[in-house]
């Protein structure tokens, strides 16, 4: 029997937070790290998962997780972008004068 709730896990080995969906890896977020940042880059879900909220479920598992491990992020992925944009909880999360300094290049 499946209890089709979304498990998100960081894969650290892999450099990237994982979802997964009935023991299934459904999507992923990329990142980087460099001392107390996070540099998020691409985030993907599996064509056949698009549309059911799992990305967001990934990216909202990611951040609270950042937040718990104390480090800043740079979304660099345009939906983490995104979602944090739609998500102001997470705006205290983003380095914003790296992201300034990087979006001026």
């Amino acid at each position: 029997m499946s209890d089709h709730v979304p498990q998100v896990r960081d894969e650290a080995g892999s450099s990237r937070y994982e979802v997964w969906l009935d023991g299934i890896l459904v999507g992923s977020a990329r990142y980087v790290r460099r001392g107390r940042r996070t540099f998020f880059v691409h985030t993907e879900i599996e064509p056949a998962h698009e549309g059911a909220g799992l990305g967001a479920t990934l990216v909202a598992g990611a951040l609270d997780a950042e937040r718990t491990a104390g480090t800043l992020v740079v979304p660099l992925c345009p939906f983490v972008r995104t979602y944090i944009d739609r998500h102001p909880e997470y705006v205290d999360l983003v380095d914003g004068e790296l992201l300034a300094q990087i979006d001026a290049t």
